[in-house]
């Protein structure tokens, strides 16, 4: 057995922006730094490499391996070559399709430990994408991820280990947000919505169950937290619908658990997802969720008992289980404590440090 702290680790992704498998980079990087020999990422680049400095770990800045034009493939594969020498990396570690075609193009999981995390489900690239994950070692975040690759790809299941997403338990005092808090003072329930603003988190959805959830119940304000390639379609579309006093846009925020932890309720509107860090930073804090049945969400909430599944772009049913969850009290208490619970039990930061120490540790042999 290859020892864990002789390995010397690349984190090979798109970007280190905001989001969810970038969140995943900084906890396995968290977790290994004390255990091997070195950590080093490779990426695009994003607001997350801050984060990278603090931890004292050298990130590499290479072009968006999105850009396929021939050109950038080549530039990408000399600057990948050299990394790998000039560090002695063992250990490739990819979360992005196009980060493993490079490992198998380049032939490097023939002198390294190749192993990739697949964090989203897809239906398309079919023969491109099982070239590219031909020779890893495949972790999914969760089982309809693992599902997809199996079924889709035609990947051997034996070749797929399930390792949940988790965040860390918030142990800070809360700060309280002035903003949330003037809108509480004023006698008003607040409904979040965190995430990328794009395509894929449905936001669009959950701004058109806004004006039926206003029929129902006057006093219920909402927030959206983030930023992203569609922010100025959402924010053209509340001005259009008229819901400047009624739905803001915060921004980029840093302490998304303590904001999460003075919400009333949260809605995850995804179009699809693989296992969403979104309804897990909630129920961390013991705020429930109404989330679209999409994916790997139905593996975090379960319906009726720690919040609500609803139809994936169907405003109306947003509107009607945020309606009977802010209105029903006693439900919502019940949601709230079943939400704490699953996150202990089920997605807990000690349990993705222990599986992927472990995970590691029976491929290095």
């Amino acid at each position: 057995m290859r020892d864990l702290s002789k390995q010397n680790i690349l984190f090979f992704t798109r970007t280190m922006e905001l989001g969810g498998t970038e969140n995943v980079i900084l906890q396995l990087c968290e977790t290994f730094k004390p255990f091997v020999n070195k950590i080093v990422v490779c990426s695009c680049g994003g607001v997350n490499e801050k984060k990278l400095k603090e931890l004292n770990i050298k990130h590499y800045t290479i072009p968006d391996i999105e850009n396929k034009n021939p050109s950038c493939i080549l530039t990408v594969s000399k600057m990948l070559k050299k990394i790998i020498k000039n560090e002695n990396i063992t250990v490739v570690h990819t979360h992005h399709r196009m980060a493993a075609f490079y490992v198998a193009f380049l032939k490097i999981y023939k002198k390294c430990l190749f192993i990739n995390t697949s964090h989203n489900t897809f239906d398309n690239k079919v023969k491109f994408t099982r070239y590219a994950y031909k020779h890893a070692n495949l972790v999914a975040c969760g089982e309809m991820v693992k599902k997809n690759l199996v079924e889709t790809f035609g990947l051997p299941e034996k070749q797929v280990t399930v390792i949940h997403n988790a965040v860390k338990p918030f142990v800070d005092q809360i700060k309280v947000d002035p903003f949330i808090k003037q809108l509480h003072e004023k006698g008003c329930f607040v409904v979040g919505n965190i995430g990328r603003l794009s395509e894929q988190k449905g936001m669009e959805y959950f701004i058109n169950a806004i004006p039926t959830v206003k029929l129902c119940m006057s006093n219920v304000k909402f927030v959206i937290v983030g930023t992203g390639e569609d922010e100025k379609k959402l924010k053209d579309l509340v001005r259009e619908l008229d819901l400047k006093d009624d739905c803001y846009f915060l921004g980029y925020r840093s302490d998304v658990q303590n904001l999460m932890s003075q919400l009333d309720l949260v809605v995850l509107s995804s179009l699809w997802e693989g296992l969403p860090l979104t309804p897990i930073e909630a129920f961390s804090v013991g705020r429930t969720v109404v989330a679209t049945a999409v994916d790997g969400t139905v593996e975090i909430v379960n319906d009726g008992i720690n919040g609500y599944l609803v139809s994936p772009k169907n405003s109306l049913e947003i509107t009607e289980k945020v309606v009977e969850v802010l209105q029903n009290k006693e439900l919502r208490n019940s949601f709230e404590k079943e939400a704490l619970q699953t996150y202990e039990d089920d997605f807990s930061f000690n349990q993705l440090k222990n599986s992927y120490k472990s995970y590691y540790e029976s491929r290095l042999v």
